[in-house]
């Protein structure tokens, strides 16, 4: 499967069906986890944990007890270099059949940085489950999609403009960056909020932040 296949395949998945992944399965993903590069030169040090044995939970999550953590320095654009190695490895268990999501701030936070042993000078932005997703979301995980339009996103020219903010750009007349940019409107966001808004200017795509009412910034998640 391409990585174009990968992405559009992809959704966030918090309903699994109870299977345990395979021993090998789980060094497959932290073995790529530990070698998924970003364009910071940052590293991150990355742990499977276990609910029971850790001691870790999150009340959106049914069906598995395994998660991927990554902590990592504070550092400038700490942040951006965390959220593409994090969806490197995201896209890469889907590819093998995992089911994921990210996970900010509905699990017991202060528990998965103890097990984790995050540093005062760290920082655990995210999680995500790893499972098998199950046949049949959880009433909750349904509820959930449908608040925040979980299947939906927005329009090609509500995110991407042409020379400004005062063109939407359509995705008849993006040419050879339509593919790439389709992908970035496919990508997971906080319930779904795409945040991004990039402008093509010739040969270079400048990328801004919508900020949302209610949501802190210069944060972690």
């Amino acid at each position: 499967m391409s990585i174009m296949e990968t992405i559009k395949e992809r959704r966030s998945v918090r309903t699994f069906d109870g299977r345990s992944i395979e021993p090998q399965v789980l060094q497959d993903i932290l073995g790529y986890a530990r070698e998924a590069e970003n364009p910071y030169v940052q590293s991150i040090e990355w742990k499977i944990l276990n609910a029971k044995a850790d001691g870790v939970s999150s009340a959106v999550i049914v069906g598995t007890d395994t998660f991927i953590v990554g902590k990592m320095k504070r550092a400038e654009h700490a942040e951006e270099a965390f959220g593409y190695s994090f969806e490197k490895v995201v896209l890469y268990a889907q590819s093998l059949g995992i089911g994921t999501t990210w996970i900010g701030g509905t699990m017991t936070r202060a528990a998965f940085e103890k097990a984790a042993h995050l540093g005062e000078d760290e920082v655990m932005p995210c999680v995500s489950p790893l499972g098998y997703p199950a046949e049949k979301m959880s009433v909750r995980e349904t509820m959930m999609r449908a608040g925040i339009k979980a299947d939906s996103r927005l329009d090609f020219s509500e995110l991407f403009f042409d020379g400004s903010f005062e063109k939407p750009l359509t995705a008849e007349s993006a040419g050879h960056i339509k593919q790439a940019l389709e992908l970035v409107r496919l990508a997971p966001s906080a319930v779904n909020k795409q945040p991004w808004r990039a402008v093509v200017d010739g040969s270079k795509v400048h990328f801004y932040e919508k900020r949302s009412t209610g949501y802190p910034h210069d944060t972690f998640i």
